[in-house]
């Protein structure tokens, strides 16, 4: 079937949705609806901005969708109204009910930012870094009512680099994602793939990231310190304690071999933009940082106003 003949409704809210969303339109294929949560109050003075994707689809024409919820009546009827051949979702946010489902020609599916079964759910982005993964990759799986336990299409591994944050590994998700669905769509839509069942004994679930989770532990080896800064630097920024105030810390630097004996939590090193902070084995040299009220600043502007001896997480 010629790809300007399939009809297809997508479904996605952040940027990895702009990404895919945009590759569909680029690739050919007719997106008669894009799908976004609604607009969202963002930052201190909680102005109401638009999701990624939904940016994407004005950008590129094409009508969108924002319900509160994809449960009513009205939100069923109106997907329904549209005649979709195809639902495509990639990081939409909400689980479609099963009749929203059965709507497409060609049923429904998913672009998921992991390996399935391990890490299905809402953040497995952050907890492949968290976990110190070396390689995550992108699923095409088959929707049903379940949160991401439908039938496996085809998945591609990617690389995660020591120093990957969320955001930089969620950009190679986004790319690995677009593209490895536009080379799935054609054959799925041909029966031409089989798919596979996820097997029940490899399946680890990830739950949305807590502000909790972001709270370091300094005792803990160097590396696992490093792996939770890069993972909750966006949102919430992991965070530990300074001469009684809260501090954040967006970056770091890995330095697992360190023989310097000092507590976890104490600057072994503050000069010339080096700010070293022992951890349980191994060190980190903190990159970025923002005091409690304060600016966000790199070290080399703000390592001189620490010393020696003094000690994070007391």
């Amino acid at each position: 079937m010629p790809r300007n003949n399939v009809k297809v409704i997508f479904m996605g809210t952040p940027e990895l949705s702009a990404t895919v969303l945009k590759g569909l339109h680029d690739a050919g294929y007719e997106v008669i609806l894009s799908v976004s949560q609604p607009d969202k109050p963002v930052g201190r003075k909680h102005i109401l901005t638009a999701p990624p994707a939904k940016v994407q689809a004005q950008d590129l024409g094409i009508e969108v969708y924002q319900p509160d919820s994809l449960k009513t009546d009205e939100a069923y009827e109106f997907i329904k109204s549209k005649e979709p051949d195809l639902i495509v979702t990639a990081a939409y946010g909400k689980i479609l009910p099963q009749r929203m489902l059965d709507i497409p020609n060609f049923g429904c599916i998913n672009v998921h930012a992991s390996l399935l079964p391990k890490y299905r759910g809402a953040a497995p982005v952050q907890f492949s870094i968290i976990n110190g993964d070396d390689v995550t990759g992108v699923t095409i799986m088959k929707m049903d009512a379940g949160m991401d336990t439908g039938d496996i299409l085809t998945q591609v591994e990617v690389p995660i680099d020591i120093n990957d944050h969320t955001d930089t590994l969620m950009a190679k998700l986004a790319d690995a994602g677009r593209d490895l669905l536009l080379t799935t769509m054609d054959d799925y839509i041909e029966g031409k793939l089989t798919s596979i069942p996820q097997d029940p004994a490899l399946v680890t679930v990830t739950y949305p990231v807590k502000p909790e989770d972001a709270v370091l532990d300094l005792t803990q080896d160097a590396r696992q310190v490093h792996d939770r800064i890069r993972a909750l630097s966006s949102w919430p920024g992991c965070s530990t304690v300074f001469n009684g105030k809260r501090i954040k810390i967006y970056d770091s630097k890995l330095e697992e071999d360190d023989s310097e004996e000092a507590q976890p939590g104490e600057i072994t090193k503050a000069s010339k933009g080096d700010l070293k902070v022992k951890c349980g084995k191994g060190s980190i040299y903190i990159l970025e940082l923002q005091s409690e009220g304060g600016k966000r600043l790199k070290a080399i502007d703000c390592a001189h106003n620490y010393k020696p001896g003094q000690r994070f997480g007391s």
